[in-house]
């Protein structure tokens, strides 16, 4: 087997002080492959103890101390990295994201996540038809990154008559940001074959006029059809956006990924660059599960989602990264946020029995949506858990949070002593009554700590619809922490932009960065609510140590101690020693995958790799 080594030319012009070789060997050692000293080494062991160097040998992590300990590691062909006092850490852990709309979401007209009204929404979507004039009538234009939630705030939500007045013929659809939504033209009903008629999936609907005509809002599961309508990218199209989703995640210092919507065209384009070497981040991909098919048969669907994990899971991680398929994915409900109110909740949302002058926010009859009701959850869980497949359950609205915890509670009961690591994804709106039961299902609560910042989206829309007591708990990651909760970090990208720092800033202080183009500038500049914010341990820990956690990485990976895998960054600037409103202003120098750099810019840009056997 092999593993990579760094190696450095060191030319007359090339100025490089970061990296050298090491012309001397301590006496009775051979030395390591790698030593890094001279930083700040910020382990996340059990102290969060800081240390100044380690020493690497076949991708492993070898040493954790002192620059006077690490010196009987440094041997002849030993290659040296001076951090220079920089903070050196383990490797970004993204436990909820989604790689392949990611990298797609690339390659399509793009709104930018911005939040726009309908005539400037029109005009991006026209420039991009009319940048595209050779394409034919029949050819799908596919948008992205629709802020739809912001819209609705400013002049209402847009319908197929919005994008019927552009000038084209060929069908569109637009994908929101939270990706639970898809706008299409009358065109794109039409292709589909979406009428009047067509009866509602049973994870979602096809809003309609009051003449009951679809009205070109697809929610969820009928967004997910309209989708499938577009005809797939080609294989070598899915490995391009793949690829392209690495890059960024390297840059972003993600060492390993959870991809919680995947399926085998996704681990086929995983397995290729695996095997072509390529795969620059552990892959651990879910299955979605389907709530018709589970419903009718759970033995079957959980079954069928076995052979499939079997097919592209690797079994044990290695220290070159690799894919695992071992998770499956439940959408319990929709989403929280206005205008689609689709999460389900304990009580009513709340409707504008007023004028738009003179709001009278009273409660309605929509408790959002639920996709899997007990009956159908609790032996669908504890077939998946039976068959070694951990659960991974998106819940945003307090009633879906509540039910996966129930069922969670039927599989503890059932199988006792089972190992299984059940996690509940976004959390969004949890009823404290049940904070502590994270803790006492040992239950990871993944959050994306971006949402905790104020944004039109929430302050000016969804806050009405939930009312003061349900806003004011809003986004509650510190109060599950605080009741003992395991809580790991996940982007969700690309519903939103790829910024670990933002989020992670925002994870400390509940607010934005006025400065960072992904906030929402000095107007949202404010805290969200007055639910508790993270510590910095705690929230470099749910993206490294409580993430691995989560994906049952831990042994391995998550923290910098001997044995572990040297999953590695290092940071541009102390993420531990800046100021709270710059600690959205970094950047990743080095990334490093089971001791082979991935990613490397100034001042580590000189460092280049070579294979060498070990």
């Amino acid at each position: 087997m092999k593993f990579s080594r760094l190696f450095i030319a060191v030319a007359a012009t090339t100025a490089f002080a970061g990296v050298g070789l090491v012309g001397c060997q301590t006496q009775g050692s051979s030395g390591a492959d790698m030593v890094m000293r001279n930083g700040y080494v910020y382990t996340v062991d059990g102290k969060n103890s800081v240390q100044q160097a380690i020493a690497v040998t076949g991708g492993k992590i070898v040493y954790v101390g002192s620059d006077e300990g690490v010196s009987s590691y440094i041997g002849k062909q030993t290659q040296l990295i001076d951090l220079a006092g920089r903070m050196l850490m383990p490797g970004f852990i993204d436990a909820h994201m989604h790689p392949g709309d990611g990298g797609r979401a690339m390659t399509l007209c793009d709104l930018k996540y911005q939040t726009m009204t309908r005539k400037v929404f029109q005009e991006t979507i026209q420039a991009c038809l009319d940048a595209d004039k050779d394409k034919g009538p029949d050819v799908w234009l596919e948008v992205g990154s629709w802020d739809r939630m912001g819209m609705d705030g400013l002049d209402g939500d847009p319908d197929k008559s919005t994008l019927d007045a552009l000038k084209t013929k060929r069908p569109i659809q637009v994908r929101s940001t939270d990706f639970h939504t898809v706008l299409t033209n009358s065109r794109g009903l039409q292709v589909a074959g979406i009428t009047k008629q067509t009866p509602n999936p049973s994870d979602g609907k096809y809003v309609r006029d009051s003449a009951g005509n679809p009205n070109g809002i697809c929610e969820d599961g009928a967004a997910d059809t309209m989708a499938a309508v577009v005809p797939p990218a080609t294989e070598a199209e899915k490995l391009t956006q793949t690829r392209a989703a690495l890059d960024a995640m390297r840059q972003q210092g993600i060492t390993s990924f959870f991809d919680a919507m995947s399926g085998p065209e996704m681990g086929k384009a995983f397995t290729t660059l695996q095997q072509s070497g390529e795969l620059t981040a552990r892959a651990l991909l879910a299955i979605k599960l389907d709530p018709a098919a589970a419903a009718a048969d759970p033995a079957k669907t959980i079954a069928d989602a076995k052979v499939l994990a079997n097919t592209y899971d690797q079994g044990e991680t290695k220290v070159a990264p690799g894919v695992s398929m071992r998770h499956v994915k439940l959408f319990m409900d929709g989403i929280i946020n206005a205008p689609a109110d689709t999460g389900a909740m304990l009580t009513p949302y709340l409707h504008n029995a007023g004028t738009d002058k003179a709001p009278k926010w009273k409660p309605g009859k929509n408790l959002g949506e639920l996709y899997f009701p007990p009956h159908v959850l609790n032996p669908l869980l504890l077939k998946a858990v039976e068959a070694g497949l951990d659960p991974h359950l998106h819940a945003t609205g307090d009633r879906a949070v509540r039910d996966s915890l129930n069922g969670i509670e039927y599989v503890r009961h059932q199988l006792p002593g089972n190992a299984f690591r059940p996690t509940i994804t976004h959390n969004e709106e949890v009823d404290p009554a049940d904070y502590p039961r994270v803790k006492a299902l040992d239950v990871t609560a993944n959050m994306s700590f971006q949402w905790a910042q104020q944004a039109p989206s929430t302050v000016d829309g969804t806050s009405d619809h939930l009312g003061a007591a349900r806003f004011a708990r809003m986004e509650p990651s510190g109060s599950i922490a605080r009741a003992g909760g395991r809580v790991a970090y996940g982007s969700d990208w690309p519903v939103d932009p790829l910024d670990e720092f933002l989020a992670l800033k925002v994870g400390v202080t509940r607010s934005g960065d006025p400065q960072n183009p992904h906030s929402y500038g000095p107007k949202y500049a404010g805290r969200l609510n007055a639910d508790p914010a993270l510590s910095r341990e705690e929230v470099l820990r749910t993206i490294t140590l409580n993430a691995a956690e989560q994906l049952k990485l831990d042994a391995v990976v998550g923290s910098v101690e001997v044995g572990k895998f040297a999953d590695l960054i290092v940071l541009d600037k102390n993420f531990m020693q800046v100021p709270e409103d710059e600690l959205a202003r970094n950047n990743v120098l080095l990334t490093m995958v089971g001791g082979k750099v991935v990613w490397a810019k100034a001042p580590f840009v000189g460092v280049t790799q070579k294979s060498t056997p070990q």
